[in-house]
């Protein structure tokens, strides 16, 4: 296939897979500006900084002494003879030749796996910074300041100090010269990681499930804030990516929910409410990081990481989506993640970050890899890499940077243009001035002029520790201040997540209203026996703690107790966490009720029997690919783990009210007991952090209504998700390809194209209360027309700078320098090191691109987010109490839709899920709600035009209580 043809074919759909399966190869770090070639280098330790050793047993002395008497050779050829110094030396010859034909066969395999070009198209030169209005202000002062700094100081603020090497999880040096200083980057989006005293809030899971946008904007909030307080210029969070393609996906749990409009929103109000304390927001993991397995190079055995191969509709309405979301409401910074896409890694992918993030989307920020993404030095940063983290090369903690000395040497001898670093560095210090880190009254000086670095370490729990720990430095000092964030009073955050927690429970049966609760046991409906006392059992493990504390395994990397975070860089130390049964037996009225405990699965005969009530707990754990835990990462399916299921079906044999509550990381399968007669009532809790008990209890006793909605679809089976919906756990190549053949249909979309019946649909919760939709009214606001305006003209100019070369002299180690072990400094070591010549830049690097007609705004042309319909609907609340109900409008498009671009049928989901907005009624109650639709929620992405159109045709909007469940409908 010809490059124009490669090409051509990248924009119509995914290429042809069974072909060789191309990949992007480094064009190199610049060290000698020659080529780096990554099939050449050995493995990196994972992301905690450490590995598993392959174990070496020792042989016992009975097999030494075995091996001594030579057993196969004749007695008398056994004291040293020419036969047995010739056997042995024929037999190595052999062991030798084997092993040199092995190794050359793997080679050869190897290299045939990683032809020169990845399938995505080149896009170059990198778009610069500060052309829209919203950051004008910010350019100004950051471009006055760039232009002050020498170059190691501009290489300094792009490239990370080294893993451990200061006080976060990631670490920018100072640009001393201008006053710039050094940034703190810390994971994340549930709260600060290897942080004391600080919340434990509710995972993103959780937070999807509320559908409440003040909520969560007032979650993202109290993040920014924590964060701030601890010092933490970089909040590494929300994640929106991965999406949730996979119901097993190991950190689905991170981010919203497997919509992209539901995901987009909750990222857009989260990031708002962060950078609204100030603190730089990130969008991660930038883009289609859909699993565990495979998703960094070497990590499961590989030598490539994963290529999540997806076609251009599919990559702008599903993947992209709540990115663009998240560059609409300013975000300062998006990380690219480990895998490919499309045969390109993320991190060097000039389509993905130049073509989409910088010129369609308009982003302002910086772009920053994941930890150790980088695989490549120019190439990534031709590519739009703006900073590397944490700085190490290809290896954990290797002190050899892909940029550091090796961006000061590429910008001496030429091979990086200067105006590229530049921008990089303005980037940087844009987002600075952006989020209003040049305020001295929130952001203090560093020392010695004032005490605004990070008052927390990463690396030790003591007050007093190491300050660079990672290094040969001894120096010491305090390092944890034990600062509480958490807020006092009615600020106190705990609040807050339990309020978070318990909009985000979701009650999905409630047979005879069951629920909500008495505290006293006994109701009209259940009358005294016997004694007078309510029996009530609770059940399983989940409903107690971890007899070792919760902060127990590394990074939360286990299932033990009740289950309130996955694990991985996502998860936090837990100041606290509420077990359900402490919030049961505080509950409970113990003058009227008995409370029987068993916190274990595995129960006693007979425990269960004679109980007028049985709560049982039980839960589905993962988390990110550096850790396993039982041989689970990304799950290996959608059943409750240890021996959960067989736990419900022996309670609710004997007990005739049985209520499960269900902690997860995402949807579990619940077929094995779901229809079991005595099973009355199931809540799926999520991951609701430190106060987890409290917020269930909130909800089994109706201290607030019921109001979770579903953020996935609950399948009766794995297999009902479709061929996409699979996780790989095995490799099918060196660098194993991963085929997004679904398109747009994941989730309940494909639920709904496939007439599958889930058995709990996305968007479904039941409430305490009822309601009804009426008097639905779609109102025109703006006329329908095919396409939107076009691009805006640019009238804002990016920063400039002086193009000449500075003096290699200036980029020396200073004379007086004390260099410490493995920490990366932008200096080089003799001027005699930069060699100047013809650097082969990438393929397409001089091709003239055309500016998308997408573009020319945050987030894309402005146009596309301008208002066309008013959907309005009266919601009433029947029932007995006031209650919450979540209002979700879909979108169905037309059939028979042909693109005039390229003469091919358009297809669509049955419905998509365009807005929602959440209501508090109380009984006997009605108001009007509305809910405004976009140009882009009305459009579907043409590959032709390249752009967003609104298709010719009847719209149908439906609104109503879930994804299945929608009485009102109109068509615009």
């Amino acid at each position: 296939m010809t490059r124009a043809a490669e090409l051509a074919s990248s924009r119509e759909g995914l290429l042809d897979h069974e072909a060789a399966r191309p990949y992007r190869r480094s064009l190199g770090s610049d060290r000698s500006s020659s080529e780096l070639d990554l099939d050449e280098l050995p493995p990196p330790r994972s992301r905690g900084g450490w590995s598993p050793s392959p174990s070496r047993g020792k042989k016992s002395n009975k097999e030494k002494e075995k091996e001594k008497g030579y057993p196969g050779l004749p007695k008398a050829k056994r004291k040293g003879g020419l036969l047995r110094k010739t056997t042995c030396l024929l037999i190595m010859s052999i062991l030798l030749g084997g092993l040199l034909g092995l190794i050359a066969m793997a080679l050869w395999v190897w290299r045939k796996a990683i032809p020169l070009d990845g399938q995505s198209p080149p896009w170059y030169p990198s778009p610069k910074g500060g052309t829209l209005a919203p950051w004008e202000e910010s350019y100004k002062k950051a471009a006055a300041m760039v232009s002050k700094m020498s170059l190691p100081e501009k290489v300094n603020i792009t490239t990370g100090t080294g893993w451990s090497q200061d006080l976060c999880v990631g670490n920018t040096a100072p640009a001393n010269g201008v006053g710039f200083p050094p940034l703190c980057l810390q994971d994340g989006p549930l709260g600060i990681r290897f942080a004391d005293h600080a919340t434990a809030w509710p995972a993103g899971i959780t937070v999807g499930a509320t559908w409440n946008k003040d909520l969560i904007y007032k979650r993202g909030r109290a993040l920014g804030l924590e964060h701030r307080l601890k010092g933490v210029n970089v909040l590494l969070g929300p994640s929106m990516g991965p999406l949730g393609r996979m119901p097993a996906g190991g950190r689905n749990w991170e981010g919203f929910g497997p919509d992209p409009v539901l995901q987009g929103i909750a990222s857009a109000q989260t990031i708002k409410g962060i950078q609204d304390e100030g603190v730089m927001a990130t969008a991660k993991h930038y883009v289609a990081n859909e699993q565990e397995h495979f998703r960094q190079a070497n990590e499961w055995l590989t030598p490539h990481a994963i290529s999540s191969n997806i076609d251009d509709r599919a990559l702008h309405e599903v993947y992209l989506w709540p990115f663009a979301d998240s560059i609409r409401v300013g975000v300062a910074s998006v990380m690219c993640s480990y895998n490919m896409v499309n045969n390109s890694y993320a991190c060097g992918n000039s389509k993905l970050l130049n073509g989409i993030l910088k010129d369609e989307l308009g982003f302002q920020g910086f772009v920053q890899s994941d930890w150790l993404a980088q695989r490549s030095g120019v190439a990534s940063a031709l590519a739009g890499l703006d900073m590397t983290m944490p700085g190490d090369g290809l290896y954990w903690m290797d002190g050899d940077s892909l940029f550091g000395p090796h961006l000061t040497r590429s910008v001496l001898n030429g091979s990086l243009p200067v105006e590229r670093l530049d921008d990089m560095a303005t980037r940087v210090v844009a987002a600075w001035y952006q989020l209003g880190q040049d305020d001295k009254a929130r952001w203090p000086n560093i020392p010695p002029e004032g005490d605004g670095r990070p008052n927390f370490s990463s690396w030790t729990n003591d007050k007093v520790g190491k300050i660079h720990h990672g290094s040969d430095d001894p120096t010491t000092a305090v390092v944890n201040q034990f600062i509480d964030v958490q807020g006092q009073g009615k600020d106190f955050h705990g609040r807050l997540a339990q309020q978070v927690a318990a909009e985000g429970t979701i009650l999905v049966k409630n047979e005879n209203n069951v629920l909500p609760l008495d505290p006293k046991g006994w109701t009209e409906q259940y009358q005294p026996h016997g004694t007078g006392k309510y029996k009530v059992g609770v059940f399983g493990e989940d409903a107690g703690s971890n007899p070792n504390g919760p902060n127990d395994c590394p990074d939360r990397a286990c299932n033990v107790g009740t289950l309130a975070s996955g694990w991985g860089s996502g998860a936090v130390e837990f100041p606290y966490l509420v077990p359900p049964i402490e919030a049961l037996e505080s509950t409970f009225d113990l003058g009227s009720v008995d409370i029987t405990a068993t916190l274990t699965n595995d129960l006693p005969k007979n425990c269960y029997s004679g109980q007028d009530l049985c709560l049982v707990f039980i839960n589905s754990d993962a988390g990110e690919g550096y850790i396993q835990w039982n041989g689970i990462t990304d799950r290996n399916d959608l059943y409750p783990q240890k021996g959960g299921d067989e736990l419900v079906k022996k309670v609710a044999t004997e007990c005739l009210q049985t209520v499960v509550v269900v902690h997860a990381v995402g949807p579990v399968v619940l077929e094995r007991w779901i229809d079991l007669p005595n099973v009355k009532a199931v809540i799926l809790a999520n991951l609701p952090g430190e106060e987890s008990g409290n917020a269930i209890a909130d909800v089994l006793f109706g201290r607030v209504d019921a109001t979770g909605r579903l953020p996935y679809t609950v399948g009766k089976s794995m297999s009902e998700y479709g061929p996409g919906g699979q996780v790989m756990y095995k490799p099918n190549g060196l660098a194993p390809q991963q085929d997004f053949k679904e398109g747009l249909l994941i989730d309940y979309r494909h639920f709904d194209k496939q007439s599958i019946t889930p058995r709990y649909e996305f968007g479904f919760g039941l409430s305490y209360t009822t309601f009804t939709f009426s008097n639905l009214a779609l109102t025109t606001l703006k006329p329908k027309s095919p396409f939107p305006s076009p691009r805006p003209e640019g009238t804002i100019l990016p920063p400039t700078y002086s193009t000449d070369i500075p003096d290699p002299s200036s980029a020396l180690f200073p004379k007086i320098f004390w260099k410490l072990h493995k920490r990366i400094y932008p200096y080089i070591d003799s001027t005699k090191e930069i060699k100047t010549g013809s650097y082969p830049y990438p393929t397409g690097y001089n091709d003239q691109q055309v500016p998308s007609p997408a573009g020319g705004g945050e987030g894309g042309n402005p146009s596309l987010y301008e208002e066309h319909i008013l959907v309005s609907i009266d919601l009433k609340n029947t029932g007995p109490r006031t209650g919450k109900q979540v209002v979700q409008v879909y979108v169905s498009f037309p059939e028979d839709v042909i693109d005039s671009s390229t003469g091919s049928k358009i297809e669509f989901p049955v419905r998509v899920l365009r807005g929602f907005e959440k209501v508090e009624l109380a009984a006997g109650d009605t108001t009007r709600v509305e809910v405004r639709l976009t140009r882009r929620d009305l459009s579907y992405w043409s590959v032709g035009y390249q752009n967003w159109v609104i298709p010719d045709g009847d719209i149908v909007v439906a609104v109503g209580a879930s994804s299945r469940d929608l009485p009102l409908s109109g068509t615009w």
